[in-house]
């Protein structure tokens, strides 16, 4: 039976043995990947996630001025010179383009997981097509879904993208998963508020920051639940699709 474990924010990644034998899929509904799904959607090359903006800097020095963009937050305020991470700021703007993506604590856990087996990055608008993904080439594989939290602090709407992807993947044969009592808690707090993703995402300490700062479209955007195919897959430190 293959077992789905989570992990409640980016600091237990540490505490976590044997990576390298999970297949991990990290969740930052608000924003990194949302937008890293949104930004590969819209067409761009690839996406780099990076710690800060100063790597993010170096990652960009030598290559051609029109080759990529800087995109990046932190503390929720872009970064001087860089485009904003939401996702409305993305479209039209990242076509065949490498977008370098530095966020507060989404680029940080797809970072700290790089040492999985595989590295996906899932939001809302995207978790069906990962799931069925894994389900084809991973079957019966340990899955880690893993929470980016904020700063330290569990984040509801990371938990509710966790649930919903376990919906996803459960939904195909629920009686062929293992579920760890953190993964259980998220599934069943999805299945409870399943019609209420809007709301969760505007009410949470994130989306009310968001709020406050006019992005209340961006948050209905991301809200959205499987209107994208895109399967981001880390590779060489790079997000591509498979």
């Amino acid at each position: 039976m293959a077992k789905i474990h989570l992990l409640l924010k980016k600091e237990e990644i540490d505490k976590e043995k044997n990576m390298e034998d999970k297949i991990a899929v990290v969740f930052d509904i608000l924003l990194a990947t949302s937008t890293i799904t949104a930004a590969l959607t819209f067409g761009a090359a690839e996406v780099i996630p990076v710690q800060n903006g100063d790597e993010a800097r170096k990652e960009g020095a030598g290559r051609a001025n029109d080759s990529y963009i800087l995109s990046g937050e932190y503390d929720g305020k872009t970064i001087d010179g860089f485009l904003s991470p939401n996702l409305m700021s993305l479209k039209g703007a990242v076509m065949g383009k490498t977008v370098i993506l530095s966020t507060t604590n989404g680029t940080v856990a797809i970072r700290n997981s790089s040492s999985a087996k595989s590295v996906y990055a899932a939001s809302l608008m995207n978790s069906q097509a990962v799931a069925d993904h894994i389900l084809k080439l991973h079957e019966n594989e340990t899955i880690l879904l893993i929470c980016s939290g904020s700063s330290g602090e569990f984040n509801i709407e990371d938990f509710f993208g966790a649930g919903h992807f376990i919906d996803c993947l459960l939904e195909k044969d629920i009686k062929k998963w293992d579920l760890t009592d953190a993964a259980r808690a998220a599934y069943l707090f999805y299945c409870g508020n399943s019609n209420k993703a809007g709301i969760i995402l505007k009410e949470s300490r994130v989306g009310r920051m968001l709020s406050e700062m006019d992005f209340e479209e961006e948050i209905e955007f991301t809200a959205s639940k499987n209107i994208f195919q895109s399967v981001p897959l880390l590779k060489d430190n790079s997000f591509c699709l498979p």
